[in-house]
């Protein structure tokens, strides 16, 4: 097996304050307490007060008994409980298992854990299922491909808009989902899986967790579902300062995001002045919408009005109804464990900048993020595709389809073909060259004329270049149905694959060793992008 190493700039569309953070060696102060490549959260996991940690492992027991975990899960458990720090990750309950990248995560948490404990700091793994997030859209859906084309499976559920996704049942049309799955994983142990766990009656939410305890058993991965209400009671403390701090809060958050557009770079989550980080759970309807401060002082969900004392009085009596937004809740995960290190990808690390000032006033540290593994995955077939046209994933990456496939006809050109194409290119270079500065020295508009006249004639012999490789690829048709197998495999929909390719896939073909050689992979000394070839 092996494996090359880009800087991870290769990837399209990541925010500038992401790749900053991750290729600098020092902290991109203020919004960052560490740089990624720094270890000093090995030697320094916070202290959780004595009752917390015992709660919070009691609390874990019970839920990893439920999703199955075995003797490692509790190992770790007894880990923590007796003083281990953890090394946390999280995402949200997709359909499947979701993208890649859910592997990559805990695959990255898993040794990061590993790493510290064999430097004398014992560590645990933790996935966090962000069970609270309402937004069924993106969780409904896996994509797996099929030899000619990427599928996506698209699970209708029965759900009330604004519903949290942990707590929605599959339903019965899981069961076409299922079909649709065999058809295209064939069948196997992971398909077993997915028969016992993805059920009518088995919530969004508990489909998941026991996908991913049981991918990662022999770990010992922890997993947490913190939605219920003896966690919300532990994480009281957070969700109460930001109700009588919320005015405090959000002048923090605005005066973060004057400082991040200050350096050149944009907020990931919107703060307005009437802003809130929290969502209040309807009690009726169950539906969950962002609580808000009025303008007189007083709070809104929906079109419902609150007095000031109602949310405090709500959180004393059903805690579980008032639950973090995307800024907070990070605060919230580590006011519950003794996280030495968040593992994220590039959205939650570039927004993880606005959340380090609610770190500051609300648990007053800040926790180190870590990226997570960046890969993509290649398949014996699909290298052999690329050792054939002598690609490399960069090539795959910088290019569109039709761009690369008329490199490919181009290279594949006979050798007389190609030599005339290259003279005739060269000759009309040089005499444009020469005749264009004869002419800017006659005059400077008539050499301007000159070198509009030859760019046209250059664009014509690009022109034939192309005719010629377009030519190529009609003889040679097997040529683009490798250019589209590529793309299909490495880079669908021009995404990168760890983006848009279901987890499910990979461990439908490579199984119980995946999670193994994923872990092995995440002790990034490549701290970019790596292509792994299977």
């Amino acid at each position: 097996m092996t494996t090359e190493c880009y800087p991870i700039s290769i990837l399209p569309h990541s925010s500038r304050i992401f790749l900053d953070f991750v290729e600098r060696r020092e902290p991109l102060a203020p919004f960052y307490a560490s740089s990624p490549y720094s270890n000093q959260w090995v030697a320094r996991p916070p202290s959780l007060e004595s009752g917390r940690r015992e709660a919070i492992a009691d609390l874990l027991e019970e839920q990893n008994r439920s999703f199955g975990g075995g003797a490692a899960a509790h190992a770790n458990i007894a880990r923590l409980r007796a003083g281990a720090g953890a090394v946390v990750t999280g995402q949200q309950v997709a359909l499947f298992g979701g993208p890649l990248f859910t592997l990559l995560k805990a695959a990255t948490a898993i040794r990061k854990a590993q790493d510290a404990t064999a430097a004398g700091s014992p560590h645990v793994p933790i996935f966090w299922l962000a069970t609270e997030d309402h937004d069924l859209a993106e969780a409904n859906h896996v994509a797996l491909p099929s030899r000619h084309e990427l599928h996506t499976l698209t699970l209708d559920a029965p759900h009330h808009a604004g519903e949290p996704v942990g707590s929605v049942k599959l339903g019965s049309n899981i069961r076409a989902q299922l079909d649709q799955a065999a058809n295209l994983l064939g069948f196997g142990p992971l398909l077993d899986d997915l028969e016992r766990f993805y059920t009518d009656e088995a919530t969004f939410g508990e489909a998941f967790a026991r996908l991913l305890t049981s991918v990662f058993a022999e770990q010992g991965l922890i997993v947490i579902d913190a939605s219920a209400r003896a966690f919300h009671a532990l994480g009281a403390d957070v969700l109460r300062q930001a109700i009588t701090r919320s005015g405090e809060l959000n002048q923090a958050l605005l005066a973060r995001d004057r400082e991040l557009a200050a350096a050149g770079y944009h907020s990931q989550v919107l703060v307005a002045p009437q802003s809130s980080l929290l969502f209040l759970l309807d009690a009726e309807s169950h539906i969950r919408q962002a609580l808000k401060r009025t303008a007189d002082g007083e709070w809104q969900a929906g079109k419902t009005h609150y007095t000031e004392a109602e949310p405090l009085a709500t959180l004393d009596a059903e805690p579980e109804r008032l639950s973090p937004n995307a800024l907070l809740r990070p605060v919230f995960q580590d006011c519950l464990l003794p996280t030495s290190a968040y593992v994220g990808g590039p959205a939650e690390i570039a927004y993880f900048a606005q959340t380090q000032v609610l770190y500051d006033a609300l648990l007053g540290r800040t926790t180190p993020i870590l990226p997570r593994l960046s890969a993509t995955l290649i398949e014996p077939a699909i290298a052999k595709v690329m050792a054939a046209h002598e690609l490399t994933l960069q090539d795959v990456l910088s290019y569109s389809p039709d761009q690369l496939a008329q490199r490919l006809g181009a290279r594949s050109m006979p050798v007389e073909g190609k030599r005339a194409l290259a003279a005739a290119g060269n000759s009309l270079e040089t005499e444009l060259e020469a005749l264009t500065a004869w002419m800017r020295s006659l005059d400077a508009d008539l050499g301007r004329s000159a070198e509009v006249a030859a760019s046209k004639m250059r664009y014509q012999m690009n022109r034939l270049r192309r005719l010629g490789a377009n030519h190529q690829l009609q003889r040679e048709q097997s040529l683009r149905r490798h250019v589209d197998a590529l793309y299909l495999n490495l880079f669908p929909d021009q995404h990168p694959q760890e983006r848009i390719m279901g987890a499910a896939w990979f461990l439908s073909r490579y199984g119980e060793s995946l999670p193994a050689l994923l872990i092995e992979h995440a002790a990034q000394e490549c701290p970019g992008h790596k292509a792994i070839y299977l």
